[in-house]
This record gives C-alpha cells, sequence and structure tokens, in this order.
C-alpha cells in the first residue's frame, strides 16, 4: 500500500483525497519509482482545484513532476537503484503522477537525477526551473549575449521566473525583474536582479512600438504583458514565452516582429524531447547555486497539497512549492 492524492469525479463534481492506494492499481509502465519527493505547480493546481480541466482521465494520482529511486524495470536504460527525474509528459493529466509515494511509468519519460542535486533540490527546481532552463537556453542559443543588454523576467517571484533570474544572473545576464509583489524585492535581488519594476506597467493594453528596453524576456504572463514586452524588446531581440498566468489571448500587433525583426520564441515543457531536457537539466547542475534553491523551496507534507494548490492559484505564494510525499 502507498499514499497518494487521488482526483476522482462523480456526478456532484470533483474531489480529492488523500488516500491509500494498492500497488495493483498502478497504471502500466515498464519503470516503477519510489518517490521522495514531488512539487506543487501551477498546473498541478488547477489539476486539484478543479479551476481548469487538466485532468484528462479519471481517477488521477495529480503531480507533473517527481524524483525518486527505481525500484523495478524491464526498460533497458534503468536498472533498480537508478536516481531519476520526471517532468511532463502528460503525467498528472492522462496518466497517474507524482503526488504519491509510487509511481508506474514509461521509462522514455525519464532522466537520471543530476549528481549535483539530491531529490529534494531536483524538486525545487521541477518542471518550472526546467522550463526556466529551457528558456534562458533558447535566448542563448538565439545569440543574445550579456553585453547586449538586460532580460526581462515576469512573473518574477514564481517558480519560473525565480529560477530564470538565478540561471541568467550565473550567466552573467542583467536582469530585470516585474512582479506585483513589492515586499518580495529583497528576495528578487538576492536571486540576482539588477532592476525591480511593477508588472502593472506590462499588464494593460499599451502602444505598438515602445520604448526599447530589453535584449530579450522569458514572459510566464501571456496576454498584455507579453504583448508589452515584445514592445519594449530591442532590434533584434527575442521572447521566450512559456506561460499563461495572465491569459491564453495575444492582444497585440505584428509591429514588433516587422519593424524590430523581434522573435518570438515558444518553450515548451511537456513534450520537449530528452535531447533538450538534458540540455536543461546541465545548465540547471552548472549554474544554480544551491543557496538559490533553498531561497526559492518552501517545503509542505503530501497532506497539505490540496490547502496549498488554493494558494498557488489565489497567487499567495512565492518561489516553488516541494512536498515530501513520505510524511
Amino acid at each position: 500500500m502507498f499514499s497518494a492524492l487521488l482526483i476522482e469525479k462523480t456526478d456532484a463534481g470533483q474531489h480529492v483525497t488523500l488516500t491509500s492506494l494498492d500497488d495493483s492499481t498502478l497504471p502500466d509502465g515498464n519503470v516503477t519509482v519510489d518517490i521522495a519527493y514531488s512539487t506543487l505547480n501551477y498546473k498541478d493546481a488547477l489539476a486539484i482545484t478543479g479551476k481548469s480541466p487538466v485532468v484528462r482521465s479519471f481517477p488521477m494520482v495529480p503531480g507533473i513532476d517527481l524524483a525518486g529511486i527505481v525500484t523495478d524495470s524491464t526498460h533497458p536504460d534503468w536498472a533498480t537503484g537508478d536516481a531519476v527525474v520526471l517532468n511532463g509528459w502528460g503525467v498528472g493529466e492522462t496518466h497517474w503522477g507524482g503526488l504519491a509515494r509510487r509511481a508506474r511509468l514509461d521509462g522514455d519519460w525519464l532522466v537520471p537525477l543530476p549528481p549535483e542535486f539530491d531529490a529534494r533540490q531536483a524538486m525545487t527546481i521541477g518542471t518550472a526551473g526546467y522550463t526556466a532552463a529551457l528558456c534562458v537556453n533558447a535566448l542563448v542559443r538565439f545569440g543574445i549575449r550579456p553585453e547586449d543588454g538586460d532580460i526581462l523576467v515576469t512573473g518574477a517571484t514564481g517558480g519560473v521566473g525565480s529560477v530564470a533570474i538565478a540561471l541568467l544572473h550565473a550567466a552573467g545576464y542583467g536582469v530585470a525583474a516585474a512582479t506585483g509583489k513589492a515586499g518580495e524585492a529583497d528576495y528578487l535581488t538576492r536571486l540576482g536582479a539588477g532592476t525591480i519594476i511593477d508588472r502593472a506597467e506590462l499588464a494593460e493594453r499599451g502602444k505598438p512600438l515602445q520604448k526599447e528596453r530589453w535584449a530579450g524576456v522569458v514572459d510566464t504572463a501571456g496576454s498584455y504583458t507579453l504583448v508589452n514586452a515584445a514592445a519594449q524588446t530591442r532590434y533584434g531581440g527575442a521572447v521566450a514565452a512559456c506561460g499563461l498566468a495572465q491569459g491564453m489571448d495575444l492582444p497585440g500587433t505584428v509591429a514588433p516582429f516587422i519593424l524590430r525583426g523581434v522573435s518570438l520564441l515558444g518553450i515548451d515543457s511537456v513534450m520537449a524531447p530528452k535531447p533538450a531536457r538534458l540540455e536543461a537539466w546541465a545548465r540547471l547542475a552548472r549554474d544554480l547555486d544551491p543557496a538559490a534553491l533553498e531561497a526559492i523551496a518552501t517545503e509542505i507534507a503530501l497532506g497539505d497539497a490540496i490547502a496549498a494548490a488554493g494558494r498557488l492559484i489565489d497567487g499567495t505564494v512565492r518561489g516553488r512549492i516541494v512536498v515530501d510525499v513520505n510524511r
């Protein structure tokens, strides 16, 4: 038997409980993992609260991230005792996920836990940090250099934003952090932000072209924030877009793209191919300061995840929520 959060749906609606399940209930897969830590991401919070139809089949164990030890495997890449990490691949949406003590998975979805991190640190990073690394890699690959100017990070106190700031700072970039939480300025400065701006400056309709301010952008918000960030990006710069915290809409014009040569780089973390995942984790292992991880992390027990999901939806959470699934 193992503990798990279980989302069930009846005619009366969706409900979530902390329950005990038998190994025989685990879904199909060629690798079984004893989970040490998981996380609570925004998508997990949507699934748990039912605020968005994230879950595609019921019953469902949520949790798009996990880190643990392989206990059984018929997959050629994995053996008993291997330390592994999983991010995305529809886990927690269409396949049982990481907010449990055990998971059975497709071995193709796993990557090795970098030796620089333990399981808790890997889940402090989680999908949010891995997505941040994908964004930074995209900007670097595009050719933006530290000497080209500052990088704007929106949603700066969130998981993606926090890790993106730390990674960009480590790589030598100047960072401007956009946040609606003025009281978190010291936190953002400790991560590496050199400038703090009010997210309200970006949140409403603006001019199609604005003063050129940023060499590049990591955007987690979408909607007007993304449009204004693009309108403020310097000639030949790029915006790495990975989120929709403000909205899925894109209420702007083509002006930044055809008059300033700005590029919009779409970042998908769920189905990213394994080479991109390994490259992202390599950057995290090389550049992410363990002290920054501790500043980002808040740890909770598995049973606390339901209440924490509501706080995450309400926007009152800073950084990353790490879930110790064994307490």
